[in-house]
């Protein structure tokens, strides 16, 4: 394998972000974009974006590395569910294969230049190929920039996201069970337990009729009973989770977590049943969570969708959804300040 051309650290940091100079990066990044070395030398590392061959939660994430002995490795978001470490992962010029285990998955595929062409099979948990293979093409994600901040961030006037109830939302599954409602400020979802007691599921996710939302502020509270799993889709792509953690060790899974992606530095939550407080900033490729008075991530790197995603993009404008097809929770105060 040929070696990397090494640089000096600031330079390195530059031509990998795509920005000209560091001074332009406060509080805005400029756009000269410059290819980084590797992408010569070892094209299919990087951070891709793929539309898989499904009807729905098609979104798919795949960011490709190498550890400190050179092995590649692939950390790959299917659908749904986390992102997660796969397994017999093989990288050799512009090919790459992989197996996700949790999904019971086989991909394989090629890059060329910054567009991806691949394709996907089922497999039993040993890896043995099941399914047939089926085609689906993707992207290289554009580098953010590594000096930016959500501190930098301002704001403009507030819009209320629950001012005309749920005349401002609508429902993105048509068949599933609607069991959202709207009273005296507060939007709830009720799908009850079943005779065993776990959540009975089944219910809609909610989206703002607004999607046009790029960076900004969303504040809101959020109640949730013991054991409910609810979350609050950022552009619809990125979950900033909303469950019962309270008395757990801090995870990525967690109340407020940047789902799956970044695990809280601290917990804050309260115990279910009470309101909680949430603000979460999001500002070129940064996420910032406050949860009831405590930052719990800070400028965190939006480095991918979570699962449920609408779609892959990281960098297009999206709306607000709600997820409803778990279990119970309400929200109120629901306030969103675009970014000026």
């Amino acid at each position: 394998m040929k070696k990397l051309l090494i640089l000096p650290l600031a330079a390195a940091m530059v031509m990998m972000s795509g920005c000209c100079a560091p001074k332009c990066c406060a509080p805005t990044c400029c756009k000269v974009a410059v290819k980084p070395v590797h992408q010569e030398i070892d094209p299919v590392i990087g951070n891709w974006s793929a539309k898989l061959p499904y009807d729905d939660m098609s979104a798919a994430s795949l960011i490709f590395s190498r550890d400190e002995n050179g092995q590649a490795k692939a950390f790959v978001l299917l659908r749904w569910a986390s992102p997660e470490w796969c397994v017999d992962v093989q990288v050799k010029g512009s090919e790459f294969s992989l197996r996700h285990a949790q999904h019971k998955a086989l991909i394989r595929g090629k890059v060329e230049g910054d567009k991806l062409f691949a394709e996907i099979a089922k497999c039993d948990k040993e890896g043995k190929q099941k399914g047939e293979w089926q085609k689906f093409e993707g992207y290289r994600n554009k580098p953010s920039c590594p000096f930016a901040s959500t501190k930098n961030i301002k704001l403009g006037e507030p819009i209320d996201l629950l001012k005309d109830g749920l005349k401002g939302w609508k429902t993105m599954n048509p068949k599933a069970k609607f069991g959202w409602s709207f009273k005296d400020g507060i939007l709830s979802n009720k799908l009850g337990l079943k005779p065993d007691g776990k959540w009975a599921g089944g219910g809609c996710n909610l989206m703002s009729l607004r999607n046009d939302f790029k960076d900004f502020n969303l504040e809101y509270d959020v109640r949730v009973p013991k054991d409910s799993n609810s979350g609050v889709y950022l552009r619809g792509r990125f979950e900033c989770q909303v469950v019962d953690s309270f008395g757990k060790g801090v995870d990525r899974h967690n109340m407020a977590a940047y789902y799956g992606r970044v695990t809280p530095i601290c917990s804050a939550e309260k115990a279910p049943g009470e309101w909680q407080h949430v603000s979460v900033t999001l500002f070129k490729r940064r996420m910032t969570v406050v949860l009831n008075g405590v930052t719990i991530i800070e400028d965190a790197e939006i480095t991918g969708v979570t699962g449920g995603a609408i779609d892959a993009n990281i960098d297009a404008p999206g709306p607000i959804y709600l997820q409803g097809d778990h279990s119970d929770a309400d929200f109120k105060n629901m306030i969103l300040r675009p970014a000026l």
